[in-house]
């Protein structure tokens, strides 16, 4: 691939995810440079959208991509699905006759029409009447200034989003001031209560996420651990015997199970199983990144010299946000699980040698460049290898969650 994509969830008023917005830049470059703008967009329609698929990228949501002034006027969006696609339009572009005439015409055809970044200046006026949403950056505005854009803004049909929203408290603040999607890392964030016990059927699941995960666990202990609640038993041999393993027997028991695919591969399953249920009562997007983390740091072993250790990569993925889904200090979660203490110290920002791969991993997933550079650097990992990678962790995510939705 020539374009590095990564991906941040937008979120409507129920924290279900509306759509993605794709973070982007080119090959050898250090970051998105907007003086070749038009190429790095370019360059992401050709390999991620028709090489690729949209789908892969945004599980069948919307796509947020910014637009430069160049492409808007050469038509270039009318070759992208208009129910897949938001057209994003950056602040620092030039807007005239031509400009506000592409954005008309891209509105009459039912494309969904985005400001990115606003500030209420006239020259935006224009754009203002046909945008469908519009974006607030709530780092460089104060609240006086979001709550004055939803105020005047003379377009009755608009949605405002509040980009930029990293904690609870700012979300419920954008809810309130009649924000109705949300871009940011906020979800991601547990709502930690002094003294609150963890729920009875999340402390079974835990429990159980204990004792399989135990180093010296063995064949008849897991079994016997799985086989003792039978929804577990049920979703684990509904997803081995699904297209994804196409074995060409029906694996019938949880036995059979362990012998055809071993203990780590059936452990992992049962992880995130376990870890699904968790999170039954909170957003799909947490377990989601928490599953495209884990086989992100799977595949990425062999090229960073730990192909013996994928299997604790995949763990320190999926154990990346239990404290979203348990409302619980990470700290404390994690000293109760028996996962090795490289795993712990990478997760809680500790020396450990999986923090660098840690780290790159999450660098990647924000669209921090310059970062995931610097890390790559250090692992020695050839970056170009790592689009291909994320991409296909992200299939393997979609592929789980639609396989769950399918046993429920």
């Amino acid at each position: 691939m020539d374009v590095f994509v990564a991906r941040q969830p937008i979120f409507n008023k129920q924290q279900r995810v509306f759509g993605y917005e794709l973070l982007y830049r080119l090959a050898g470059q250090d970051r998105y440079d907007f003086h070749d703008g038009d190429r790095a967009t370019s360059e992401l329609i050709a390999n991620s959208f028709i090489l690729i698929g949209l789908e892969a990228l945004t599980g069948g949501k919307r796509a947020f991509i910014n637009f430069t002034r160049n492409l808007l006027l050469t038509d270039t969006a009318f070759i992208l699905p208009k129910d897949l696609v938001a057209i994003e339009i950056l602040e620092t572009i030039e807007v005239d006759g031509h400009v506000v005439d592409a954005c008309r015409k891209l509105k009459q055809e039912g494309y969904l029409i985005v400001l990115d970044d606003f500030m209420f200046k006239p020259r935006f006026e224009p754009l203002v009447q046909l945008a469908d949403i519009i974006k607030v950056d709530f780092k460089k505005t104060a609240i006086e200034q979001r709550i004055e854009f939803v105020r005047k803004a003379r377009n009755d049909k608009a949605s405002f989003l509040a980009e930029k929203v990293e904690t609870r408290e700012e979300f419920e603040e954008a809810l309130s001031m009649g924000y109705s999607f949300f871009q940011g890392y906020f979800f991601s964030k547990p709502v930690v209560v002094q003294g609150r016990d963890l729920s009875g059927y999340k402390l079974n699941y835990f429990h159980i996420l204990q004792e399989v995960n135990r180093p010296d666990a063995d064949f008849e202990q897991i079994e016997r651990i799985i086989k003792r609640d039978v929804a577990l038993s049920y979703k684990l041999l509904k997803y081995i015997n699904s297209a994804a393993y196409g074995f060409r027997t029906k694996i019938s028991s949880i036995k059979h199970a362990l012998v055809m695919l071993g203990m780590q591969e059936v452990k992992k399953w049962v992880s995130l199983i376990i870890l699904r249920g968790m999170g039954a009562d909170k957003p799909d997007e947490i377990m989601i990144s928490s599953v495209v983390r884990a086989r992100f740091g799977e595949l990425t072993a062999p090229f960073v010299g730990m192909s013996d250790r994928s299997a604790d990569l995949f763990l320190m993925g999926i154990f990346s946000m239990i404290d979203a889904l348990l409302d619980y200090p990470l700290s404390s979660i994690i000293d109760e699980l028996p996962i090795s203490d490289d795993i712990k110290g990478a997760l809680l920002g500790q020396d450990s040698c999986y923090l660098d791969v840690f780290q790159l991993l999450i660098s990647y997933e924000k669209g921090d460049w310059n970062s995931f550079s610097r890390f790559a650097a250090k692992l020695g990992l050839e970056e170009a290898k790592v689009p291909e990678l994320f991409i296909s962790s992200v299939e393997w995510a979609n592929r789980f969650l639609d396989l769950e939705r399918g046993v429920l």
